[in-house]
């Protein structure tokens, strides 16, 4: 085995480096959106997530997305993102998820990049629910119904606005501290009255556009179907399952970010209608990146009842991620470290 004397060197961006990045809602959804497109058109490589559960008793795990962009750059970008999911985090004063996105040359293994990939995580995610309730809810949505106040829940209300530019925003999570804290930043940030609501059902019966992101300690059928009114667009992505069995029943469409992602673990909003047959590669329609590249139509009709179900996606993390590089090295922010 010979030594090589070559010198690499990485980029590394922490949390502040992201927070002086100041990603726009347009720079977000662009960026994944590319890696959708990517997906759809086979010039990009996915692998379903593995799962890390360090102790049966610690309130979490840790997800690890894989994949591949062939399109990014010169010679395309691998990565992978491990991310910890621990709902009970906000006990010690931390976000329920941190996590570190990973880059790399395909050609060669060499490391590209690190990246505080926390907010990644939450801004992906928004612009994933934000790029779904554009194809498949209708274009004149004006109620909102947002069940949870994690993370991600943030940018989903930020993104999917900047789209819908909605008449009311609805929110409610378990914690009335968080719900409250959570409307008030909305309210701030977003400058439109947020509505907070004591129960799930006040929350979701009427509305155009029902997100279920809540944060379940074991599955329980929260969200009752009968709520969802006709020609709705609902999207669950809870780790544990909070909708009905019959919720699939009712859909016109059923949606993907990735079907692979389905089969992947024991988590997911929509296991047990994986488990039963109710979503299957019969009765899916697509997956959102076929819709994004346009081999697919979306919404075609006002009376369509649509639900789409994303899992996250590595392709994601690795679009955002390598947007985000992009941007540092224009304004001159982050640090090269010595690889070897």
């Amino acid at each position: 085995m010979s030594d090589s004397t070559a010198e690499i060197h990485l980029q590394y961006l922490n949390y502040p480096d992201v927070q002086k990045l100041a990603m726009t809602d347009a720079e977000i959804i662009a960026a994944v959106e590319q890696g959708l497109v990517a997906q759809a058109r086979g010039e990009a490589t996915i692998e379903p997530r593995m799962h890390l559960v360090p102790e049966k008793d610690y309130p979490g795990h840790f997800n690890v997305l894989r994949g591949y962009i062939r399109t990014l750059g010169e010679r395309g970008v691998a990565g992978v993102k491990v991310v910890g999911d621990f709902y009970r985090n906000y006990e010690i004063g931390l976000p329920s998820e941190l996590a570190i996105l990973n880059l790399f040359n395909p050609k060669n293994g060499v490391p590209v990049a690190i990246i505080d990939a926390s907010d990644i995580t939450d801004m992906r995610t928004g612009a994933v629910t934000a790029i779904g309730a554009k194809h498949l809810a209708r274009k004149d949505s004006k109620i909102l119904g947002h069940i949870g106040a994690r993370g991600t829940a943030y940018w989903n209300v930020r993104l999917l606005n900047s789209i819908f530019h909605f008449d009311e925003i609805r929110v409610h999570s378990r914690r009335k501290e968080s719900r409250d804290a959570f409307a008030a930043k909305l309210e701030q940030d977003l400058g439109v009255k947020i509505t907070v609501t004591e129960d799930w059902e006040s929350c979701v019966r009427g509305a155009d556009i029902v997100v279920e992101a809540s944060r379940l300690e074991k599955p329980a059928p929260m969200l009752k179907t009968e709520w969802i009114k006709k020609g709705a667009c609902v999207i669950p992505y809870g780790t544990n399952s909070a909708v009905e069995l019959s919720l699939t029943d009712i859909m016109d469409k059923m949606v993907m970010d990735d079907w692979g992602q389905a089969k992947a673990g024991p988590f997911g909003a929509l296991r047990a209608h994986v488990d039963s047959g109710k979503l299957s590669e019969t009765t899916l329609y697509a997956e959102l990146g076929q819709i994004v590249a346009g081999m697919k139509p979306g919404r075609q009709s006002d009376d369509e009842t649509n639900l789409f179900w994303h899992r996250g996606l590595s392709l994601s993390d690795i679009a955002l991620g390598c947007a985000m590089l992009d941007k540092a090295k224009a304004m001159g922010i982050g640090q090269t470290l010595r690889f070897r």
